[in-house]
């Protein structure tokens, strides 16, 4: 087998396209920040570390109204998290995150990933056009939108 062999891709190229203008879409009326990040384990027990670990990796705390949310998902490990910064996370508290992960997971058990991931982005786009709404005077996409994969 060479070192070179294609990873196996998670979603096709419609769906990640699907999942990033549903990110897109998301931010379109808030100053908030979504990003994915899809591997295939996750190293940790809990995927809320895991999540934690990723986000802080990426730097998205460092968005102005620290309002950027990641959704964190492990293919194979079948775990999923979503870790929000400290401003949407005052807001919405821990029961949002919770029934957020769990409409997921029925999509998940339905093998829908992307669908369930772009449902997902849209709803906590909602929650953050609710708390943290578009300025077009000052607001700027801080953070990619595209899909993070790792290993």
């Amino acid at each position: 087998m060479s070192l070179f062999a294609r990873k196996k891709e998670f979603f096709t190229a419609e769906e990640k396209h699907r999942i990033v203008e549903a990110v897109q879409q998301a931010e379109q009326r808030t100053s908030g920040e979504v990003r994915i990040f899809v591997e295939s384990r996750c190293k940790y027990v809990d995927a809320i570390d895991q999540a934690a670990e990723i986000f802080f990796g990426l730097e998205m705390q460092k968005t102005e109204q620290r309002n950027a949310v990641l959704i964190y998902v492990a293919i194979k490990d079948r775990q999923l998290a979503i870790f929000g910064d400290e401003g949407i996370h005052q807001k919405v508290g821990d029961a949002y995150w919770k029934d957020k992960v769990k409409k997921m997971i029925s999509n998940f058990n339905r093998s829908n990933y992307a669908e369930g991931i772009r449902q997902c982005v849209l709803e906590v786009g909602e929650a953050l056009y609710a708390h943290f709404p578009y300025d077009r005077q000052v607001d700027k996409n801080e953070l990619p939108d595209d899909i993070v994969f790792g290993k």
